[in-house]
């Protein structure tokens, strides 16, 4: 008789099948083997203690990336809490100046380091980091740290000086989530793609409609939406002033735990019209009756029990975009949510009426878009046509 041996990477995997609903599963392997049973001991303490699906999430990809770039970078597993050098090391490797880089190989990240990175497809993009990835998973190393019971040295003034010079010498330009805005005109174009009849279609359909008319929701909040989270409302006139014109569908729906609020704060938007009639098609058609609106549905047609993932909320909108003539490359589902500000403020909503629906907290993030929208139909640009 063989005797198997449990690994302490197969343990580490079946650990972290514990977590299957909250992290990126797709690397679940991946992040068995970079993490250590530290690490995951203190994921599942941070899942027990309530924390986002999201955050944690986001914490479990840093820490991995954290884990694997010490073990290239100094041969030894991720210290806790980690030096101030190691701080500075990390930033040193990751925001660099291109120009320097161009005169000196040995300035930035070592090609050692960056090609086992790469080889373990941690590292794609070519060049410096993003200031504000950098900036996440410092943060994240810090949180981490916190929970432990630990403190660092994340808020010493070399580690914040050294941040500030190495983001002006990287004079890395910040990049849009997407680079075009998901508006009405490309919406139309989208739903246009939707016009099939399998349930896939009706899906995809229901699922834009639903993100976009909704505020512009994250494509967390559209994979995380639930039946139980939708409330029927009394009709709503066409023109709330025109007490003949004819009423419309109206649906609540409550967002619970956002990028933004927490459960107890029970956010909730409408939706009204055409969204709520596609929405409702698509539920009574999949029979979906309790649980996760947005669903897989495998290549013979079948609806699977599990919700859409974020990533996956991302890709449908790719996927369609494609199937429209559009260039994926150019949009994502963040253009959801910005196409939802950016046609508010094209058709005159005001700014405060727009931030209900679409529940940003930053104001003067939600007139960013305001202000684009102003700029291009204002006349100051246009003196000389």
């Amino acid at each position: 008789m063989t005797i198997v041996l449990s690994t302490p990477i197969a343990s580490r995997a079946e650990e972290l099948d514990a977590l299957d609903a909250i992290l990126p599963f797709d690397r679940r392997d991946q992040l068995a083997a970079l993490l250590t049973d530290d690490d995951v001991a203190t994921l599942k303490h941070l899942a027990q203690e309530g924390m986002g699906e999201n955050t944690l999430r986001a914490l479990a990809s840093d820490l991995g990336y954290l884990e694997a770039w010490c073990r290239l970078a100094t041969g030894d597993p991720l210290p806790w809490p980690a030096p101030e050098a190691l701080l500075l090391k990390f930033v040193a490797h990751h925001l660099w100046d291109p120009v320097k880089r161009a005169e000196d190989a040995a300035h930035g990240m070592p090609a050692d380091v960056e090609a086992g990175l790469r080889a373990e497809r941690l590292l794609r993009s070519p060049g410096p980091h993003a200031p504000g990835t950098v900036q996440r998973r410092l943060t994240s190393w810090s949180i981490l740290t916190r929970w432990r019971g630990l403190t660092g040295a994340f808020a010493a003034p070399s580690l914040k000086s050294a941040l500030r010079l190495a983001v002006r010498a990287s004079a890395r330009p910040r990049q849009r989530k997407s680079k075009k805005a998901v508006t009405v005109d490309i919406l139309a174009k989208l739903l246009q793609a939707c016009a099939g009849d399998r349930l896939v279609d009706l899906r995809d359909h229901a699922l834009l409609l639903t993100a976009f008319a909704s505020g512009g929701r994250r494509r967390s909040e559209v994979a995380a939406l639930r039946v139980e989270d939708l409330a029927d409302e009394e009709p709503v006139r066409a023109d709330p002033s025109d007490k003949t014109s004819p009423p419309l569908p109206c649906l609540s729906i409550r967002l619970g735990r956002t990028k933004t609020t927490t459960a107890d704060e029970n956010e909730h938007v409408l939706l009204v019209g055409r969204p709520v009639t596609v929405l409702k098609r698509w539920l009574s058609d999949a029979q979906i009756k309790d649980g996760p609106v947005f669903r897989r549905i495998d290549q013979w047609g079948n609806i699977d029990r599990r919700a859409l993932t974020p990533q996956s909320v991302n890709l449908v909108l790719k996927a369609r975009c494609e199937q429209a003539g559009l260039d994926p490359a150019l949009f994502s589902a963040h253009g959801l949510r910005s196409g939802y500000l950016t046609e508010a403020a094209n058709r005159g909503i005001p700014l405060p009426e727009a931030m209900q629906q679409s529940l940003h907290k930053s104001v003067t993030q939600a007139a960013s878009y305001y202000n684009n929208a102003e700029r291009k139909n204002g006349r100051a640009a246009r003196l000389i046509v």
